[in-house]
């Protein structure tokens, strides 16, 4: 009786265990498939052609070298430069040709960088005149304008301590407040509130809404001053509040904020660019979008 043993110790038991290998599989199955889309590749599609690498390209290698190493390359150095772009040149192209390129999601993003870029260059925004700017100020005065300045004093009314009690807590407090003959020590009174200033002498209102939150400070600025109001809430619980004083917010002029403004202006103007350039594309095709269940046809 023949072993199998016995049989795998023959060069063609040897060579049927090797093709048995996951490895020598997938090698040969990518062979296959490497020789089956060069066998289908249309004529069209093959890479080939011409390289040339032209004067321009030669300084520009030479030119980026220089900024690196703070020297201009040598005439070795230079030929390097060459044959390493050469280099890529071929395997761009033959990458290309086999498909690489597609569905990476690195190469699809630097892609549309480009294209934005590029309708960036083709419509280039020059230096805006001051009747621009003012008018992109006049469009957008919530961008520059400064922050209120608020200056107020507070009281805290802890919920969980006081419970229902807090709302007959805080109208007797505020008839004392705001009474004829007020406490002198305001700050003793309420509850504690650590790490938390009872009184502010000036504030931008983005500052204090960091301290106690957006509607707090939303309802400051609405306040009349030199009178004790309340509760307001925050979020640590409820507040009885008096506002000293309050700077309204304010457009400054151009020339004050002309590099801002310029900034925020050439963004603009980048946007506006890159989704004329979209729109002008997006003419050129057919879309299909999904259609979810429930929902109508969706505009691309």
């Amino acid at each position: 009786m023949t072993s199998t043993s016995g049989d795998e110790s023959q060069p063609q038991g040897r060579l049927q265990r090797v093709a048995r290998e996951p490895i020598v599989r997938f090698v040969a199955l990518g062979g296959a498939i490497f020789l089956l889309h060069g066998l289908l590749r249309p004529p069209g599609a093959a890479p080939g052609g011409e390289i040339v690498v032209s004067e321009a390209r030669a300084g520009a290698l030479a030119a980026a070298f220089t900024r690196t190493w703070q020297r201009p390359p040598s005439r070795s150095e230079l030929e390097a430069l060459i044959d390493d772009h050469i280099r890529t040149e071929l395997l761009v192209r033959e990458a290309q040709a086999l498909g690489l390129d597609r569905d990476d999601t690195i190469i699809r993003r630097r892609l549309r960088q480009k294209m934005e870029f590029f309708a960036d260059d083709q419509e280039s925004q020059g230096q805006p005149s001051d009747q621009e700017l003012q008018a992109f100020l006049k469009a957008h005065p919530e961008r520059f304008s400064t922050e209120p300045q608020i200056g107020f004093r507070q009281i805290f009314l802890d919920p969980q301590g006081r419970g229902e009690a807090l709302a007959a807590d805080a109208q007797r407090l505020l008839e004392r407040l705001n009474g004829p003959e007020p406490p002198a020590d305001v700050a003793s009174l309420g509850d504690p509130l650590v790490l938390q200033p009872t009184q502010v002498t000036a504030m931008p209102k983005g500052e204090v809404a960091g301290l106690f939150g957006t509607d707090f400070a939303d309802a400051l600025v609405k306040q009349a001053q030199g009178r004790w109001v309340g509760p307001i809430p925050s979020g640590y619980g409820q507040h009885l509040v008096m506002v000293d004083s309050l700077e309204p917010g304010a457009l400054p002029p151009l020339d004050q904020i002309r590099q801002q403004v310029e900034r925020e202006w050439r963004a603009a103007r980048s946007q506006e660019n890159q989704q004329a350039l979209y729109r002008q594309l997006l003419g050129k095709y057919r879309v299909t979008r999904p259609t979810w269940p429930g929902a109508g046809p969706q505009a691309p």
